[in-house]
């Protein structure tokens, strides 16, 4: 189960509302790179891709390929603003190790 803060929410919408194209959900998916070897990432998506799992949270529909899904299940994401940082925080329970920033992690 995937689970957005309200903030991660209202910001994702926002994203979505502010997009010159249409958008029928959010991609996330993991790939290599980063400190810690993986590394997340969302993007915006106008379809979903016939092997993807759609996941509603909040009503926003998320899409997960099957490599990411296993990686990515009870991932908890939020969004930060603050004058140190703005972007999404993922805490992630399957990682065995996390960089400081957040960002990347290993399995």
């Amino acid at each position: 189960m995937i689970t957005l803060t309200p903030k991660a929410v209202a910001a994702i919408r926002r994203f979505m509302r502010g997009s010159e194209t249409t958008v029928a959900g959010l991609r996330l998916l993991v790939q290599g790179g980063g400190c810690a070897g993986l590394q997340y990432g969302m993007r915006l998506e106008a379809g979903k891709a016939e092997d993807d799992l759609e996941i509603d949270v909040d009503g926003i529909k998320i899409f997960v390929d099957p490599f990411t899904l296993p990686m990515v299940d009870a991932i908890h994401i939020d969004f930060i603003d603050s004058l140190a940082r703005t972007g999404f925080r993922f805490d992630n329970p399957n990682a065995d190790a996390r960089c400081s920033c957040g960002q990347s992690f290993s399995i």
